[in-house]
């Protein structure tokens, strides 16, 4: 068995179809079709037959493809073994983040690499809790977030590791009638207009509890993605919104409460396909993302005062 050929076919049954394997391995769909019909002939056993979207694997091909996470986890294992014997960590390490939880963690984490012969590669996107898991496949480390556990939907077949638990507040006007409570409660919340976010994006959790709870609909009066964004709008009075705790800064329009009695708080994780993970580098990063998160967390234990003062 070539590992080639194995990470041919755990590439297929990770991204679904040959095409999307081809992009993102900078190759063409044909020239993988030649590797296939070469893994085929060497094995001699059909690995893939066609389906609605042009190749699936057959049951051969999706063992060894299952064989090809224990064989990739194992080389890197003894990569980094090998590390550990001849010198410090090093290397690229590929992040992505969503912005907020980026804001926070990798400032800090830059500085503690500073001087050391690991550097990093940054992305950042804003997606649903579903997708994260896909953007595993091409980053070393996924910074994400879910409101109902501790890994993201769809990434239960990745390394997870909890960087930290961020409180979710509740943004209003200074101005607002409810500014002047140091703590909301879902009945507090009833029947004033939100400033939500998409469809499956975690922290529409909060306002979903919220109805439940209380048996009133909340009304999302914009569903947006950008925290800074909602936070301009409530600031101008369009609503009320829900702003992490650790990246919101002291705004002269706004005030943060936080808010009992639902669940209002995200679990802040890092996720790494288990081969990645094994790398010492890419452990080194996480057990740093893990001490900022502990860091940060320390520092952001209340919201900010209802007067202008230091970051919360």
């Amino acid at each position: 068995m070539e590992m080639r050929h194995l990470e041919l076919l755990r590439e297929i049954a990770a991204r679904g179809t040959l095409a999307a394997v081809a992009r993102a391995t900078h190759r063409t769909p044909s020239a993988l079709s030649q590797q296939l019909r070469t893994a085929e002939r060497d094995l001699g056993v059909r690995l893939v037959e066609p389906d609605s979207r042009g190749l699936r694997l057959t049951s051969a091909g999706q063992l060894l493809a299952e064989g090809a996470e224990e064989v990739a986890e194992s080389l890197a294992r003894l990569q980094a073994r090998l590390e550990e014997s001849t010198g410090e960590p090093r290397g690229l390490v590929r992040v992505g983040t969503l912005p907020s939880a980026g804001q926070a963690l990798l400032p800090p984490l830059i500085g503690r690499l500073r001087g050391s012969a690991i550097t990093l590669a940054l992305d950042d996107f804003d997606i649903a809790e579903a997708d994260f898991a896909a953007r595993a496949l091409d980053a070393d480390i996924v910074i994400s977030h879910s409101l109902t556990g501790e890994t993201p939907t769809g990434a239960e077949g990745l390394s997870s590791t909890l960087l930290a638990r961020e409180p979710i507040d509740v943004a209003l006007p200074r101005d607002h009638q409810l500014a002047s409570k140091s703590q909301l409660t879902p009945e507090d919340l009833v029947n004033h207009d939100w400033i939500g976010v998409p469809e499956g994006y975690p922290f529409d959790a909060i306002p979903l509890a919220i109805e439940q709870l209380t048996g009133h609909p909340a009304h999302r009066a914009f569903r947006l993605r950008d925290n800074h964004l909602v936070e301009s709008l409530v600031s101008a009075g369009a609503g009320i919104g829900l702003l992490p705790r650790f990246s919101t800064r002291p705004s002269a329009g706004v005030v943060l409460r936080p808010l009992i009695g639902v669940h209002a708080e995200r679990s802040i994780v890092a996720l790494s396909r288990g081969d990645r993970f094994q790398r010492l580098a890419v452990r080194t990063v996480t057990a740093h993302l893990v001490e900022v998160g502990r860091e940060v967390a320390g520092l952001h234990t209340v919201p900010v005062s209802s007067s202008p003062g230091p970051e919360h």
